[in-house]
C-alpha cells in the first residue's frame, strides 16, 4: 500500500512523501528482517527498495538524502543475486542521475556514492569492462564525481542502458511487481466500490434527513410565517381600510353638517370641485359630477407648460426588433370557450333557481388586476357560490379608499371577455344596477374563471355561451332592433362598442363614435338638409376628398424591407388614448391623465382641443389626423366647459386665452350643441347612412381588400391578434411595448364580415307595423294622436293611478295572454284589468278587459288600510312593482308604508319607520329600490327582496334615511343607475343625495323673483339625470295659486322655467319627453330641452294621473269623473 501510493502520487495530491513516512518504512522492514536472505520476504524486500528508489528521486533534498543513504547501506550490506535484479537497480539510479544532471541538482551530490556502490556491485554480473570500456575508474580516480557526470551523457553509457540495462530492469519488474499491481488495483477498486456505496447510502440518508426536516420544520414554519405575515398585512390594510371609511364618513358628516342644508351652515358658499363619476345609465352615459375633494388645480403643469414643445402628441412607431419579435404569425385563437368549456356550462340549474337558501361556499380564487381608468389595482378574485369578491391588494392605498367589492351573483347581467393590451386575457363584468368591472387575468385564467361564473347560472345573466363578439351581436338581436327602429343610434352604437370590447375602464379601448356633421358655421341648423352631414361612407381621413390620392400614393409605395410592417393608409389612429384626453381635458380625471400623457405639464395651448369648428377644419386639412370623436359629445355639455377654472395657457399671440371650448355659431350653449348634436344623430339622414360607418369602423371593411379599397387601413400593430406579448420575454421590453400599444389605440373586435343591414325609413317601418300586432311609439307620431275612453271605475269615484308593468313575466303558456293594467281611484278601490297594446281582430287599436270584480261592491278589492284623514290621494301614493306582483302605498293614518300582494290579494306588510305621514314614494328603474317621503321632513329608501328573480316583500329596515328638509317632504325620485335620490319639500326646496351611501350631494333652489312660499308639488328624474320640478308660488290673498316647470341638469345647473296657466296635477318623463296633465283637462307633450310643447290635447275633464305603456304605444289617462283615456295612434284600421 504505502508503495502504491507514494508511486501515484499526483500534483493534486502531493501527500505520498514525507520524512516521517519513510523513517516509518525503514523501521518497518528492519523490524521484519525483510533485508536478510531469506525467500520468505525476497518480494517484499523489493518493494522496500521500490519505495527507498522512489523516495530518493524526489526533488526533496532532505528526503533524497535519507533514502541514497539507506540504499548505500543496502548495497554495502546486500548481495545483488541476478542480473535482472542488478539491471533493475542500475537502471533505477542511472535516471535519476540522468534527471539530475540535466536539471543540474544537488541531489546528485547523494546518488553518485550509489550509482559508485552499484558499478562497483555489477561489474561482473553486467560485464561492465567489456560493454563500457570507457567507464571512468571507481576507485582510484579523484575526479570521479565530475568525470561520471560526463561520461553518463555519453552515447556508450547511453547504449549500455538502452539495450542492456533496460531489458532486464523490465524482466525484474515484471516478475517481482505485476503481481502485485494487479493485487493492489483490485483492491483499491474494491475500496473505492465500497466508498461510492457508502456515500451513495450516506446521500441518501441526508436528502431524506432534508426532506424530513424541509417537511416537519421549515416548510411548517414557512407557511406559518406567510399566515402570520397575511395576517399582519391584512390587519393592516384593515386599518388602514378602517382609517380611510372613517375619513370619509366624516368629511360626508361634516359636509352635511356645515352645509348650505346643515345644522351649522356656513355662512360662505364653499368652492366646490367637480369630477366625472362612474356611474351609467341604461344607455352607458355618464352625465353626472361628484364632487372632488382631492382637488388639484395643476398649477405647477401650467408652469412647465413649454410653448416652442414638440408636436403634438402622437403614438411613436415601435422599435422594429421588438415588433419582430412579437408579431403573432397568425390571429389563430379563437375568442371563445372551447367546446369541452361549454358543455361543462351549459347543463344543470342555476343556484338562483333553489327554492332553499344556499349555503356560501367558496369555487374558486384568482389573481388578477382590477383595471380602472386611472390605475391597475393588484388584488384577488373570489367567487363563491352566491356572491363575487375582489380583495384589493395594493400597499399604496390613497385617500380615495379601497377599490374591495362584493357582489351577489344574481346581480350580474352580462359578462364579456376582453383585451387588455391586445392580449385576450381580461374580463368585464356587468351588473343590473349599471355598474361594471374590467379584471385582467393570466391569459390561462381568464377562461377558467368564465367558465366558473357561467357554472353557477346567475339568474339575471344573459347571452349565455356565446363564443365571440360577432356571435354576440348576431344572438343579441340588436341589428333587428335598430332596423327597426325599436333603438336609437346612440344605444346601438353603444351597444356595438360594448360588444366590440370598447370600454370606459381603457383608455386605448374607449368608445368611439362618429363625425357626423359637416357644418359648424352656419348661424342656424337644418337637420332635413343633406348638405351639412359627413360623408360617413369614408373614413375621416379621406372625407376631404382632396385627400384621397395621398393617402391612396401612400399606401402603395409604401414598403417594409424586412417584411414586419404591412402596408397602412393612416399612422395614426382613430381612438387612442391622447385623443381621449385630448377631448376631455377640463374634466378630471381626464386633465391629470392629459398631464402624466404629457410628462407632468399641459399641451401647449395651439394643440388642446378649444373649438369644434377648428379641430373639424383641422380634420379637413390634415389627413393624418384621423380622431373620430367619443359618446361625450352627444349628452356631456360639461366637458366643454372649463368649471374647474384650469390654466390652459394662451393661444399664439398671447391674446386669446384658452377656456371653454368655442362652439359652433348655431349653438348658443354647450346644452344646446348637446341637444342639436344628438339630434343630428338621430336624424333620418344619419339613420339612412350610419350603417356604412359600421362597415367601416365594427364591420367588412375594416380588415382586408374591402378595407384597402375603402382607404381605411391603419397601422398594424393596432389590429387585434396582430401583436403577441407574451412572445416578448425581456419585462423592460414587454412593458415598453405595453406602453405604446396602450398610447396608440386599437381596432375594436371586427363583428361583420359582410355589409351592415341599413335601417329602414319610417315610411317602412310604419307599413311593416300595420301587417303585425307590434304598434309604433306614439312619441314619434305625435301629429297623429286619438284619444279613446274605457270605463275602469264607478261614476264620481276618480281614477287616481293607472300602471301597466313593464316586466310582466310570462311562461310560455300565457304567450299572448293580456298584459295587467293596475288602477287605483280616489276611495282606494283596487282595479285589475287586462291589456294588450293591439287588438286581436283589428290592427292598430287595443284590448282592455276590464275587471270583473268591479261590478260588484261586495267583490271589489281596495287598497289595505284607510288614509289619513284630510290627506289628497294623489298618484303619488301608489307605486306597482315593475313585475306587476306588489303594491306599495303611503297616506296611510298610521305612518305605515304598506305591501301589498296583487296576486294573491292580500296584504303583505306594513312597516311604521316615518313619524309622520308617508307623503309621497318613487320606484327605480330596476325595480330594486323604493324611496318614501313624510311629513316628517326625511326621506327613507328600501330595498325590495326577490325570491328567484321576482319580487316578495320590502326590507323591513331602510337602508337609507336622507335628512336636510325644513318642512314636510312632498315629492321624490330616485335613480339607482346613476346614484341619485331627489326630494322636493314645501320648504322650496330639491335636494339631492347619492344611494349608495346616503350622502348629501347639492340643494336645488327654485328660482322666484319674490319671496314667496314655494313647495315643490311634483319630481321627475329622467335616463340622463335631468330634474323637472313643478312648483307652485302660494301668493298671499289670492286662491289661486301661481304654478311654473323648472329644468335642473344632472348636476344641479338650472336650465329653463315656464310658467304653467293651469296646475299641473301629474307629469311623467319618458326619454327625451315630458308628458303632463292639467287640473284644466289637456294633455301635453313637452320636448324636455327647453320644455318646448309639442304637442297638446284637450280632454275637458280634470286629469289625476298620467302612465306611459313600456313599448310607449299608448298613453294612459286618468280622469277626474272615473273614466280611463287611452292615448294611441290615428290610423284607418284594418281588419285582419
Amino acid at each position: 500500500m504505502v508503495q502504491h501510493t507514494v508511486l501515484q502520487e499526483t500534483p493534486d495530491w502531493p501527500l505520498g512523501y514525507s520524512e516521517k513516512l519513510i523513517e516509518s518504512v525503514h523501521s518497518l522492514l528492519d523490524l521484519l528482517l525483510v533485508w536478510e536472505d531469506s525467500a520468505e520476504w525476497s518480494d517484499l524486500a523489493f518493494l522496500g527498495l521500490s519505495v527507498i528508489l522512489a523516495f530518493a528521486g524526489h526533488d526533496d533534498l532532505e528526503l533524497c538524502a535519507i533514502a541514497c543513504a539507506r540504499l548505500h547501506n543496502l548495497l554495502h550490506s546486500h548481495t545483488i543475486g541476478s542480473e535482472e535484479e542488478a539491471s533493475y537497480l542500475l537502471g533505477a539510479v542511472s535516471g535519476l542521475i540522468d534527471n539530475a544532471v540535466k536539471e543540474s541538482s544537488e541531489s546528485y551530490s547523494f546518488l553518485l556514492p550509489v550509482m559508485k556502490a552499484l558499478l562497483e556491485k555489477c561489474v561482473t554480473l553486467l560485464s561492465l569492462p567489456i560493454l563500457l570500456p570507457s567507464l571512468p575508474d571507481t576507485n582510484r580516480s579523484p575526479t570521479f564525481y565530475e568525470d561520471f557526470k560526463a561520461y553518463s551523457q555519453t552515447e556508450e553509457f547511453y547504449t549500455f542502458i538502452i539495450k542492456q540495462v533496460m531489458p532486464g530492469m523490465q524482466r525484474f519488474i515484471s516478475s517481482h511487481f505485476t503481481d502485485t499491481r494487479t493485487a493492489m488495483t483490485r483492491f483499491w477498486s474494491e475500496c473505492h466500490e465500497e466508498m461510492m456505496v457508502a456515500v451513495h447510502k450516506r446521500n441518501r440518508e441526508m436528502g431524506e434527513s432534508k426532506l424530513k426536516f424541509q417537511q416537519q420544520i421549515f416548510e411548517p414554519f414557512v407557511q406559518k410565517g406567510e399566515n402570520e405575515d397575511k395576517r399582519y398585512q391584512g390587519f393592516l390594510s384593515q386599518l388602514r381600510n378602517q382609517q380611510i371609511l372613517v375619513t370619509q364618513q366624516w368629511k360626508a358628516s361634516r359636509s352635511f353638517f356645515t352645509g348650505e342644508r346643515g345644522a351649522w351652515a356656513d355662512r360662505e358658499v364653499p368652492n366646490i370641485h367637480w369630477k366625472l363619476s362612474n356611474q351609467e345609465n341604461f344607455c352607458r352615459m355618464k352625465p353626472k359630477l361628484v364632487p372632488n375633494t382631492n382637488f388639484d388645480p395643476h398649477i405647477e403643469a401650467s408652469r412647465t407648460r413649454d410653448n416652442t414643445g414638440d408636436a403634438s402628441i402622437q403614438s411613436e412607431p415601435l422599435p422594429l426588433d421588438l415588433l419582430k419579435g412579437a408579431k403573432a404569425m397568425e390571429d389563430t385563437e379563437d375568442e371563445s370557450l372551447l367546446d369541452e368549456d361549454i358543455a361543462l356550462v351549459s347543463p344543470g340549474r342555476g343556484l338562483e333557481d333553489e327554492d332553499v337558501a344556499v349555503k356560501e361556499k367558496l369555487v374558486l380564487t384568482e389573481e388578477c388586476d382590477l383595471v380602472t381608468l386611472m390605475n391597475i389595482v393588484p388584488g384577488k378574485l373570489e367567487v363563491t357560490t352566491t356572491h363575487v369578491y375582489f380583495f384589493d391588494a395594493n400597499p399604496n392605498k390613497e385617500e380615495g379608499g379601497s377599490e374591495d367589492f362584493k357582489w351577489a351573483l344574481s346581480m350580474l347581467r352580462e359578462i364579456h371577455f376582453r383585451r387588455y393590451n391586445l392580449r385576450r386575457s381580461a374580463l368585464e363584468l356587468f351588473l343590473i344596477d349599471q355598474t361594471n368591472y374590467f379584471l385582467n387575468f393570466e391569459k390561462k385564467a381568464r377562461n377558467k374563471v368564465y367558465r366558473t361564473i357561467l357554472g353557477l347560472r346567475p339568474s339575471n345573466l344573459i347571452y349565455y355561451g356565446s363564443r365571440s363578439p360577432a356571435e354576440l351581436l348576431k344572438a343579441s338581436g340588436l341589428t333587428k332592433k335598430w332596423v327597426h327602429h325599436e333603438i336609437s343610434n346612440f344605444d346601438y352604437l353603444m351597444q356595438l362598442n360594448t360588444i366590440a370590447g370598447r370600454t370606459y375602464n381603457d383608455l386605448s379601448q374607449y368608445p368611439v363614435f362618429p363625425w357626423i356633421l359637416s357644418d359648424y358655421t352656419s348661424d342656424t341648423l337644418d337637420l332635413t338638409n343633406p348638405n351639412i352631414y359627413r360623408d360617413l361612407s369614408k373614413p375621416i381621413g379621406v372625407v376631404n376628398t382632396k385627400h384621397e390620392d395621398e393617402v391612396r400614393d401612400k399606401f402603395d409605395s409604401f414598403e417594409d424591407p424586412s417584411g414586419t410592417i404591412e402596408k397602412f393608409h393612416y399612422g395614426t389612429h382613430y381612438s387612442s388614448a391622447a385623443g381621449v384626453v385630448h377631448f376631455l381635458i377640463r374634466l378630471e380625471p381626464f386633465t391629470s391623465l392629459h398631464i402624466d400623457l404629457q410628462g407632468g405639464r399641459f399641451d401647449v395651448a395651439d394643440r388642446q382641443f378649444h373649438s369644434v369648428p377648428g379641430t373639424w377644419r383641422t380634420l379637413m386639412n390634415n389627413p393624418n389626423d384621423v380622431k373620430e370623436l367619443i359618446p361625450e359629445f352627444f349628452y356631456l355639455p360639461e366637458f366643454l366647459v372649463n368649471s374647474n377654472g384650469f390654466d390652459l395657457g394662451y393661444m399664439q399671440g398671447g391674446t386669446t386665452r384658452v377656456s371653454n371650448v368655442l362652439l359652433p355659431n348655431w349653438a348658443s350653449s354647450p346644452e344646446d350643441f348637446m341637444y342639436k348634436h344628438r339630434k343630428a344623430l338621430e336624424s333620418d339622414y344619419v339613420s339612412a347612412h350610419l350603417h356604412e360607418w359600421i362597415d367601416l369602423i365594427f364591420g367588412y371593411k375594416q380588415k382586408g381588400p374591402a378595407a384597402e379599397e375603402a382607404l381605411n387601413v391603419f397601422y398594424y400593430c393596432s389590429y387585434e391578434g396582430a401583436v403577441d406579448l407574451d412572445a416578448v420575454k425581456d419585462p423592460t421590453e414587454r412593458k415598453a411595448l405595453e406602453g405604446m400599444i396602450n398610447n396608440f389605440g386599437q381596432t375594436p373586435s371586427q363583428l361583420l364580415k359582410e355589409p351592415h343591414p341599413r335601417k329602414l325609413s319610417v315610411e317602412e317601418v310604419v307599413q311593416r307595423a300595420s301587417k303585425s300586432d307590434k304598434p309604433l311609439s306614439v312619441l314619434q307620431f305625435l301629429d297623429q294622436l286619438k284619444a279613446y275612453f274605457v270605463e275602469a271605475s264607478s261614476e264620481g269615484d276618480p281614477l287616481i293611478y293607472v300602471c301597466v308593468p313593464r316586466s310582466q313575466a310570462r311562461s310560455f303558456i300565457q304567450h299572448g295572454m293580456p298584459d295587467m293594467m293596475v288602477t287605483i281611484t280616489g276611495r282606494g278601490v283596487l282595479g285589475i284589468h287586462g291589456w294588450l297594446p293591439y287588438d286581436k281582430s283589428i290592427s292598430n287599436y287595443f284590448t282592455f278587459e276590464k275587471d270583473p270584480s268591479l261590478a260588484s261592491s261586495k267583490t271589489r278589492r281596495n287598497v289595505s288600510g284607510p288614509f289619513s284623514p284630510g290627506l289628497t290621494v294623489t298618484p303619488d301614493l301608489f307605486v306597482v312593482s315593475h313585475d306587476a306582483k306588489l303594491l306599495f302605498s303611503g297616506g296611510h293614518w298610521d305612518n305605515s308604508l304598506r305591501v301589498y300582494s296583487i296576486a294573491k290579494h292580500k296584504p303583505v306588510t306594513h312597516i311604521v319607520r316615518h313619524t309622520d305621514i308617508v307623503t309621497c314614494l318613487a320606484l327605480d328603474y330596476c325595480g330594486s329600490h323604493l324611496i318614501t317621503g313624510s311629513r316628517d321632513t326625511t326621506c327613507m329608501i328600501w330595498q325590495v327582496q326577490f325570491q328567484s328573480g321576482v319580487s316578495q316583500n320590502l326590507s323591513s329596515k331602510p337602508a337609507q334615511i336622507l335628512y336636510g328638509h325644513d318642512a314636510e317632504v312632498t315629492s321624490v325620485a330616485i335613480s339607482v343607475e346613476l346614484d341619485m335620490a331627489v326630494s322636493g319639500s314645501k320648504d322650496g326646496t330639491i335636494i339631492v343625495h347619492t344611494v349608495n351611501k346616503g350622502m348629501y350631494m347639492h340643494t336645488l333652489h327654485v328660482p322666484c323673483d319674490s319671496p314667496l312660499p314655494i313647495t315643490v308639488q311634483q319630481l321627475a328624474v329622467s335616463d340622463v339625470g335631468h330634474i323637472i320640478a313643478h312648483c307652485v308660488y302660494d301668493i298671499p290673498g289670492r286662491p289661486q295659486r301661481q304654478a311654473a316647470l323648472h329644468l335642473y341638469s344632472v348636476n344641479g345647473k338650472h336650465l329653463a322655467s315656464e310658467k304653467q296657466l293651469y296646475h299641473i296635477t301629474h307629469m311623467v318623463l319618458e326619454r327625451d319627453y315630458l308628458l303632463l296633465g292639467n287640473e284644466q283637462g289637456t294633455f301635453i307633450v313637452k320636448e324636455i330641452f327647453g320644455l318646448k310643447t309639442v304637442k297638446t290635447m284637450p280632454l275637458h275633464i280634470p286629469i289625476q294621473c298620467l302612465s306611459i305603456t313600456s313599448s310607449n304605444s299608448h298613453v294612459l289617462v286618468g280622469l277626474k269623473d272615473g273614466k280611463l283615456i287611452i292615448i294611441g295612434i290615428r290610423k284607418q284600421p284594418e281588419v285582419k
